[in-house]
């Protein structure tokens, strides 16, 4: 029978989004139905609307979420209706060398949900980051849902999903950022602050946030920076040559480019891109 319900759509490059009648399948094998309950507005649901992503318009928008499972298909174990749940990417295999390892954010063969949700002439949708959260209901994978607990407030749970994983990532499993070690994150947003915690999880001793606004500096020092440093005034590099006696530090991360990062540990100074 499945679901109407009401969403986000992107219909053509730079388009303005619009609000469409949703149809969203019941749940096959494999699959869950998630009530939203909360979701991120992220700047990679701008790049799908601009084309910067792909050209598989139209894209149900959103990913950031975080909600309640409504519906479970046939052979679902992970999670059950009721379940309150973050939402991520891709479902991961469990069998390929990398999950084997221990390591599935390596996986070779993520998946998401194999059914389509439609409009409301049968026009098939491409759900952003095989999510599609700006919606009542959305469909995915059952092993893009991670259980968290109840108490959290859905509009931080969801951050969990794409802000705080992309900026945490980047700091303890990219960075390999170590115990004593000096980071520098350079732009201060959402993805930034999540590095800038990730460094401190790590134990790093110095870290050292650059910004154009002192607002978002303030910010970051709440997420464990030590040292701020306005590059709108003041000379970034220098600033940071002087804050660790000349050497600069052992990792550097910027949150504005979206080039792959091409080595693990490069030489200072230097930056860590993570495509946000």
């Amino acid at each position: 029978m499945g679901y109407e319900v009401k969403g986000v759509v992107a219909r053509s490059k730079g388009a303005p989004v619009t609000i469409e009648t949703i149809l969203v399948p019941d749940p096959g094998p494999g699959e869950a139905v998630v009530d939203i309950q909360a979701c991120g507005v992220c700047h990679t649901d701008l790049h799908y609307r601009e084309g910067g992503i792909n050209d598989d318009y139209p894209f149900l928008l959103g990913h950031e979420a975080a909600g309640t499972v409504a519906a479970v298909g046939e052979g679902v174990t992970n999670v059950a209706v009721g379940d309150y749940v973050v939402l991520n990417w891709r479902a991961v295999c469990g069998q390929c060398r990398a999950c084997l390892k221990g390591e599935p954010k390596y996986c070779f063969a993520t998946h998401n949900a194999a059914q389509k949700m439609t409009l409301a002439d049968g026009t098939e949708l491409s759900p952003a980051l095989g999510i599609g959260a700006f919606a009542e209901k959305t469909l995915v994978h059952s092993g893009q849902c991670t259980k968290v607990d109840p108490a959290a407030k859905p509009e931080a749970a969801g951050l969990l999903g794409c802000g705080v994983m992309a900026g945490v990532g980047a700091a303890i499993n990219t960075g390999a950022v170590q115990r004593g070690e000096s980071v520098a994150v350079f732009g201060c947003g959402g993805v930034g602050d999540a590095a800038i915690a990730g460094a401190k999880l790590a134990g790093a001793t110095t870290i050292i946030a650059v910004d154009i606004s002192d607002t978002k500096l303030e910010w970051a020092t709440t997420f464990g920076a030590t040292h701020t440093v306005n590059s709108k005034e003041t000379d970034a590099v220098e600033a940071i040559k002087a804050l660790t006696g000349g050497f600069g530090v052992d990792v550097a991360r910027s949150t504005r480019s979206a080039t792959p990062p091409s080595s693990s540990r490069p030489s200072t100074p230097a930056t860590w891109p993570d495509g946000s």
